[in-house]
């Protein structure tokens, strides 16, 4: 069973949304501030957070941000009465990975927490050990990634990535060499109601570049195709 920590300062949003997801077969833990949703975020360490914006004490951004820099990985789902495009972008700048807005229907949320799991926790079949990772990783010079497990490495070193930017990164490894645009990265990436909001491709894409790329101002492996998009490469030898 998955458990889900909620993260909602309004009784009667948490109690709708814990019901829907019980309901739905998840475990749910509750808090009602920052504070508190820090604490409970290291305590049951749960598979994902669904995390209001407008908090006491410690807002959504400030928890969000927090839980990135200790290098906690769980998902985000971030909940927010605003709809502006700046608030969105900032939301996924900090980590998150999702982004609804209030109203929302509970069957569209229990969609988006299932969705979410699908893509960043589902377990790898069992192979013989003689098989397993064969034909499944994709390499591009020093950049190795590993899709069953969620990984990356980079020079053989493990990266640090969202989950969204894992599959931003795999996504532009899987087309190597193709340009891809803003709108074809943010369908195949985010598959949601981000048409139009192209930033957020702009700032993961930048997020990679400085866990890629010994120059950032020169990319060798994340090229910038201006008026197009982006493609990756391997570097050229110097």
């Amino acid at each position: 069973m998955k458990k889900i920590l909620v993260v909602d300062d309004e009784s009667s949003i948490v109690t709708l949304i814990k019901y829907n997801l019980e309901q739905a077969g998840f475990e749910v833990e509750t808090a009602c501030d920052g504070e508190e949703a820090l604490l409970r975020a290291e305590e049951t360490s749960p598979d994902l957070i669904i995390l209001d914006w407008m908090l006491p004490k410690f807002d959504g951004m400030e928890v969000c941000k927090d839980l990135r820099q200790r290098r906690v990985t769980t998902p985000i789902l971030m909940l927010t009465a605003k709809d502006e495009e700046f608030d969105k972008v900032l939301g996924l700048e900090l980590g998150a990975d999702d982004y609804m807005t209030k109203p929302f229907s509970p069957r569209e949320l229990i969609a988006r927490v299932k969705a979410i799991l699908r893509r960043v926790q589902q377990s790898p079949v069992e192979q013989p050990e003689e098989e397993k990772e064969t034909d499944q990783n994709i390499e591009v010079a020093d950049l190795s990634l590993f899709p069953e497990k969620y990984e990356a490495y980079f020079k053989n070193n493990l990266l640090e990535l969202t989950p969204k930017e894992f599959e931003l990164l795999l996504f532009l490894a899987e087309n190597k060499t193709r340009v891809l645009t803003r709108d074809q990265l943010l369908s195949a990436v985010w598959k949601y109601d981000f048409v139009g909001d192209t930033r957020i491709v702009d700032v993961h894409i930048s997020h990679l570049r400085e866990k890629i790329e010994e120059n950032t101002k020169k990319p060798q492996y994340i090229k910038t195709i201006r008026g197009l998009g982006y493609k990756l490469e391997e570097p050229k030898e110097a």
